[in-house]
């Protein structure tokens, strides 16, 4: 092998190898792939639907997020709906978070699929869940946009904060729709 082979052959590796390098940080650190599975999420977020995560996203209330499940091996995605120090309480299908009621669009498509007489939340404070008033320090009280069938923090309980991978910020699905979030 010829001088100037060699010379071509070691540019092509340091290259590989600096592509790498920056794959492993940006995917390690900044952004991660994910694929939602289940449907506690629809119909925002539909089983099957590949998500971009950001490590580096500051988490505020009504974000999707994905992080490390309590009860399994895997991670969940679910909407932040307390942060440390909210009193939570929910009645009449309508969230009251620190005693101010707040409207859930997300919510809109499952409420109309409901009987009239039928609730996509059951009535709950925060005490009843967890046995106190507030979200913890360093926790997130996390719910599903699908009540009827989600399994969250109604019934695992608050989540650590370090337990999250990151914040939903791009939906690819189907293949020519990309959803951006805030």
């Amino acid at each position: 092998m010829g001088n100037k082979a060699k010379k071509e052959l070691y540019s092509w590796i340091k290259s590989i190898l600096l592509a790498a390098v920056i794959v492993f940080i940006v995917r390690y650190f900044v952004f991660t792939p994910s694929i939602v599975v289940g449907q506690s999420m629809m119909p925002n977020l539909q089983d099957g639907n590949r998500i971009i995560v950001s490590k580096l996203s500051d988490i505020k209330r009504f974000d999707e997020i994905v992080f490390q499940a309590p009860d399994a091996d895997e991670h969940y995605v679910k909407r932040v709906i307390g942060l440390p120090g909210d009193h939570i309480e929910m009645k009449n299908d309508v969230s009251y978070i620190n005693g101010k009621a707040y409207k859930e669009p997300y919510l809109k498509a499952n409420k109309e699929d409901l009987p009239a007489s039928q609730k996509l939340t059951e009535d709950f404070t925060l005490e009843d869940q967890i046995g106190k008033k507030e979200v913890p320090k360093g926790y997130l009280y996390v719910l599903g946009d699908n009540r009827l069938v989600s399994k969250d923090s109604r019934i695992f309980g608050v989540i650590p904060m370090d337990s999250v991978v990151g914040k939903v910020k791009m939906r690819f699905w189907p293949f020519n729709e990309i959803k951006f979030f805030k």
